[in-house]
C-alpha cells in the first residue's frame, strides 16, 4: 500500500468515526435541566411566600452550576468515545450561544425592570428551540418531540399576566423538565443499553 492509499484510508476511517450517530452529552441535558427547573421553582417560592424582589437574580445559579457540570461531562464523554462528532460540536456551540443569549437577556431585563414581562416566555422558547434543534441534528426523535412540546407549553405563560405572572416560573420549570430532564434520562438509557449490547458482542 502506497503512501497515498494509506492517507486515503486514514481519511476515510476518520470520516466514519466523526460521522457516527452515537449520542454523546446525555448528561449535559441533566446538568442544565435540573439546575434550571430548581432555580425557577426557587424563584417562584421566593416571590410567592417571601415576597422578595431579588428573585430575578437567582437565575445566575443556573450557569454557576451548569457550566462546571458541562465541562466535567464533556470531558467524560470525550474519554468514553475518544472523539467528538460533527453533530456534537454543532449542538455544543448552539447551546453555548443559547446560554449566553439567555444570560445577557436576563441581565438586561432585570436592569430595565421588564424581567416579568419578557424573560420567562423568551427563556422557554430558547430552551424548547435548543432541544428541538438538538434532536434534529442528532436524529434523536424523542428529543425533537420533547422540544416541540416544551415550546408549546411555553405559550401557557401568556395566560399568566398581571398579578398571576409569577406562575410563569412554574411553567418554565415544567418546560425544563420536558426539554432537558426527560430527554436526558431517555438518552442515558439509550447509551446504557447500547453499551451492554456492545459488551455482549465483544
Amino acid at each position: 500500500m502506497d503512501y497515498q492509499s494509506e492517507l486515503d484510508l486514514i481519511t476515510r476511517i476518520r470520516g466514519e468515526v466523526m460521522s457516527r450517530k452515537e449520542p454523546t452529552g446525555e448528561n449535559l441535558f441533566l446538568a442544565w435541566g435540573y439546575p434550571t427547573a430548581i432555580v425557577f421553582l426557587i424563584e417562584f417560592a421566593v416571590l410567592m411566600f417571601l415576597h422578595r424582589h431579588w428573585y430575578e437574580w437567582l437565575w445566575v445559579g443556573i450557569p454557576l452550576v451548569g457550566v462546571p457540570l458541562m465541562i466535567h461531562f464533556q470531558k467524560k464523554d470525550y474519554e468514553r468515545t475518544g472523539h467528538r462528532t460533527i453533530e456534537a460540536n454543532i449542538a455544543l456551540q448552539m447551546w453555548i450561544y443559547i446560554g449566553v443569549a439567555s444570560a445577557v437577556f436576563g441581565f438586561i431585563t432585570g436592569i430595565m425592570g421588564i424581567y416579568p414581562i419578557y424573560y420567562c416566555v423568551i427563556q422557554g422558547l430558547l430552551i424548547g428551540m435548543g432541544s428541538f434543534l438538538t434532536g434534529v441534528i442528532s436524529r434523536f426523535r424523542s428529543i425533537t418531540i420533547c422540544g416541540i412540546i416544551a415550546s408549546i407549553l411555553t405559550f401557557v405563560c401568556l395566560f399568566f399576566q398581571g398579578d398571576l405572572w409569577l406562575w410563569q416560573f412554574l411553567v418554565i420549570a415544567v418546560v425544563a423538565v420536558v426539554a432537558f430532564i426527560i430527554p436526558g434520562h431517555i438518552m442515558r438509557q439509550y447509551v446504557k443499553k447500547n453499551s451492554v449490547i456492545k459488551e455482549k458482542d465483544e
